[in-house]
């Protein structure tokens, strides 16, 4: 195991730069997970991390120890606590840390399954939930158009909890890549639908885009739409959350599938 107590170590110059730049973060193709809960998602469903970074306060932790004995020793780094304090992107929580390699998806070549597609969602908070949604949903794609917050910063990761591991994840999409792969409707709801969503037909797979927090779906998006369905709101307020809005769509595909 390392123990590193300066600053000026590169390997913690390297963490630091990760937690504060969503471009270092893409620069480095790698990704850090903060927490107890996000390093078990990793473990349980992907592997062994690059490196599993931990505080000496928290090092022989009872949530910890066990994660630990499943990380080879030699990736195991051991922070002084002041230094981790510097790194930490969640207040008062458990000292672990991994940092993984980003998980790269892959485009099918034909897209015959349910999906979701995120076009231009900034806020990394809603990515999260959407992805949570979609993979609770057992949506198995994620499409993520440019413009979208990064799938795998810490506020996205935070709000997904753990979902980007069970999800195929593809980030800068575009409508002329992604399109002509589509084997199924494209959905998207609107102020302006041909049907309230809970007359629409979703027992087949269909591909739901959702758009922009202010604008909402683009224009080349939105001119590909199968069909635009509304969400009933008798309560008379203008619009549902990005992410309230699509988990909505998502379950009410899983309630008409039931039986």
């Amino acid at each position: 195991m390392k123990h590193l107590t300066s600053r000026d170590n590169a390997l913690f110059k390297h963490l630091k730069a990760l937690t504060t730049s969503t471009h270092q973060l893409r620069k480095a193709g790698q990704a850090l997970l903060d927490g107890v809960h996000l390093a078990q998602a990793y473990l349980d469903a992907q592997g062994t991390p690059l490196q599993c970074v931990v505080s000496e306060r928290h090092f022989d932790h009872a949530e910890v120890v066990p994660l630990l004995r499943r990380v080879p020793d030699d990736r195991v780094v051991v922070l002084a606590d002041a230094l981790f304090a510097q790194i930490a992107t969640v207040a008062n929580g458990i000292d672990l840390m991994l940092v993984i390699d980003t998980p790269q998806g892959k485009l099918p070549a034909r897209v015959d399954t349910d999906c979701i597609i995120l076009d231009g969602v900034q806020d990394a908070g809603n990515v999260g939930s959407i992805l949570r949604s979609a993979a609770a949903a057992g949506i198995p794609h994620a499409f993520l158009a440019t413009g979208c917050a990064l799938a795998w910063s810490a506020k996205t990761l935070r709000a997904a909890m753990g979902a980007n591991f069970h999800l195929n994840i593809v980030e800068h999409c575009t409508p002329e890549l992604l399109l002509p792969r589509l084997a199924v409707p494209l959905l998207a709801t609107s102020s302006h639908a041909d049907a309230e969503l809970y007359d629409v037909d979703l027992r087949g797979p269909v591909a739901w885009v959702v758009g922009n927090e202010g604008a909402g779906v683009g224009p080349a998006w939105m001119a590909a739409v199968t069909r635009k369905v509304g969400i009933p709101q008798p309560g008379g307020l203008e619009s549902l959350n990005v992410g309230a809005a699509t988990a909505v769509c998502l379950f009410e595909a899983v309630r008409q599938r039931r039986g």
